[in-house]
């Protein structure tokens, strides 16, 4: 059996270290070997005064904690279910024969003087590829805290990533993703391009990643700001957060959301789901899910994938061009490719570290997604870069020691490559200059990732107005019907004319905008979150083809939860009508004989950060596909 790097660097310690931190990780791996099914013994509070003064300082034993299989779950280091129990016991009797040797006082030379002896040379590291000497003897950060809270993030995502190499799970992985079908439009959207540009140099594995974050938001993954209540579907709040089960914490989920409903007093439970595997059946989230599911997704098609965390909270991907030999930045939330620039410029992030974790390698790629490198390089005070640089190092090297020489090659020259990029600040792009799309408007706000158009109630004229066709002219009849589940509007009295989307019939629409709701197989119209009101409105003009109303029937469905308003009226000339929006049909015998008529639902109340969800116009199961959710028939005559 190799020796375990970390149980190398513990051993470094002198005795008396050495032999108390042994005695506190060897309690937390015999409490588990004993006590299998205890779930409190499967997990270590990082605020603990014990672990955060007699451990987490020591050089080698939070690594030796990782090694054991234990995984970082924002206050806590978890060992899953799932985790390997042999190779906790590996590490756990290495550490009690050094013990051992040393209480007996008859320790040999330190494993590390050993292993060094054996060890295959070092692969190239990040100062041999830039040229820089390789420090012998590192600085210390002044704030060792901030070093090991650091080094514990670096380890846990390194570790996290080797998950999505497990062959069981990237088998499950293709057995929910289109991959024929991600794969033929591939190639045919390549195919097109090397028709119009021959010289085109682009490989299938750029087109495939386009389809699959195309499919990956669009059809797959759905984004949670507060779930609809599990029992009347109503819109919920955030309330106390709730304990994890067993079957949370073994998916990773350490943290609970409760998402409460004020109108029936139930508390929908979220949990903040860790692990890949549960995601591809969950498939909801935020930018951790969403992340943390897609590189798996991405691994499972072929493609070369890294996952990228980013200090001031925020994950995505990155995607390995080989045709372009280089990375492409890959956002699943956002549903965009290769805009490296969109947190900085697009949303306003004060950006630090940005790092890249593949099942290779470590890479500080910051200066990808930067064009203001002085202003980054002023706030990366969290641990000195001399530190960060060597323990970089160490841990590709502990990773890299298996590799081909021929492996180890390809990521240097790859790493030569990158470090070429990120000498010039790039600038910005078109589509990087927009705030961030995925999450509330409040919960944007309140992370400082929005457009400043984003904040604003805005008019937007759609100016669409239904005029007879030569058909409807001749039948003296005009029949509209809107599907909300299909999002489309079907013209039955022309030839049953089929327009998608829900506003490319409308006359004006005001802070409005279409939910869906994938979790729960729901959609509606609401106002955009954080305003306060809004509108839309239907135009009719029979003027031009010297028409007048006969009758008029409407059809209009609307809820609403707490506080929450929705007024519609029907306008013609002078005259306004309020109806119901009840979803049964109403006559309006007293608009006959006019040429213009305007329908407008208004939406207002409701209660909390939620109250844009509180007035809705055509809630539908997506499940319905036949049933209208706005109808409109109007019989005409001559003017």
């Amino acid at each position: 059996m190799s020796v375990s790097p970390a149980f190398i660097v513990l051993c470094e310690n002198p005795n008396d270290v050495f032999l108390d931190v042994a005695k506190l990780l060897l309690t937390y791996a015999d409490n588990i070997l004993r006590n299998p099914n205890e779930e409190k013994y499967r997990s270590i509070r990082i605020g603990n005064p014990t672990f955060s003064t007699k451990l987490l300082p020591i050089k080698g034993a939070v690594e030796c904690l990782f090694e054991m299989g234990f995984q970082e779950a924002e206050t806590h280091l978890v060992f899953p279910q799932s985790a390997s129990v042999e190779q906790l016991r590996l590490i756990r009797e290495s550490i009690a024969a050094e013990r051992d040797l040393r209480m007996r006082g008859d320790s040999a030379a330190p494993p590390t003087a050993q292993s060094a002896a054996a060890s295959p040379s070092a692969p190239h590291s990040f100062a041999a590829a830039t040229g820089r000497p390789a420090a012998s003897a590192i600085q210390q950060p002044s704030s060792l805290g901030s070093s090991m809270s650091f080094f514990v993030t670096l380890q846990s995502n390194f570790q996290h990533v080797m998950q999505y190499e497990k062959p069981e799970l990237q088998q499950k992985a293709r057995s929910v993703i289109p991959h024929q079908e991600l794969f033929s439009a591939a190639q045919h959207k390549l195919n097109k391009l090397k028709e119009a540009d021959p010289g085109c140099k682009l490989g299938i594995e750029d087109f495939l990643v386009l389809e699959l974050l195309r499919w990956f938001k669009q059809d797959f993954f759905s984004w949670v700001d507060c779930l609809p209540c599990s029992q009347c579907q109503g819109p919920t709040q955030h309330g106390c957060s709730l304990s994890p089960n067993a079957d949370d914490l073994r998916w990773g989920a350490q943290r609970v959301e409760n998402h409460y409903c004020q109108s029936c007093q139930l508390s929908t439970r979220f949990p903040r789901y860790n692990h890949p595997e549960k995601l591809l059946e969950s498939r909801r989230g935020r930018c951790g899910e969403w992340a943390n599911c897609f590189t798996l997704c991405c691994r499972a098609v072929g493609l070369e994938a890294r996952y990228i965390w980013d200090s001031t909270d925020h994950v995505w991907t990155e995607i390995y061009s080989v045709s372009q030999r280089r990375w492409l930045h890959c956002d699943s939330c956002e549903n965009v490719c290769d805009k490296p620039l969109l947190y900085e410029v697009g949303w306003g992030k004060k950006l630090a570290y940005v790092l890249a974790f593949s099942k290779d390698q470590v890479v500080d790629v910051t200066w990808r997604y930067s064009c203001k490198h002085p202003e980054v390089l002023s706030r990366r005070t969290r641990v000195q870069e001399a530190w960060l640089l060597h323990t970089i190092n160490g841990l590709n090297a502990a990773r890299q020691q298996s590799l081909s020489p021929n492996r180890k090659t390809e990521l240097t020259e790859r790493l030569l490559v990158e470090l070429v990029e990120f000498i010039s600040p790039k600038k910005p792009k078109p589509g990087e200059l927009g705030g961030r799309n995925s999450g509330s408007l409040a919960w944007r706000i309140a992370r400082g990732e929005t457009r400043a158009a984003d904040t604003k109630t805005t008019t937007q004229v759609a100016a669409f107005v239904f005029t007879p066709t030569e058909k409807e002219k001749n039948e003296r009849f005009l029949h509209i019907r809107y599907v909300s589940s299909k999002d489309q509007y079907c013209r039955v009295s022309s030839c049953s004319e089929i327009i998608q989307n829900w506003d490319q019939c409308v006359w004006a629409k005001q802070s409005v905008f279409r939910k869906v709701e994938n979790d729960w197989q729901m959609t509606y119209i609401a106002r955009t979150e954080g305003s306060s009101f809004g509108r839309i409105s239907w135009k009719f003009d029979f003027a031009p083809a010297g028409l007048k109303t006969k009758s008029v029937s409407i059809m209009a469905s609307s809820q609403t939860f707490q506080s929450g308003k929705v007024c519609w009226h029907l306008q013609s000339g002078q005259s306004t009508t309020e109806f119901s929006g009840d979803g049964t049909v109403q006559l309006f015998p007293s608009l006959c004989s006019s040429s213009e008529l305007i329908v407008t639902a208004e939406l207002s109340g409701g209660e909390g950060d939620t109250s844009w969800q509180h007035s809705q116009l055509f809630r539908q199961s997506l499940k319905e596909q036949e049933e209208p959710s706005f109808e409109v028939i109007i019989h005409l005559q001559d003017i």
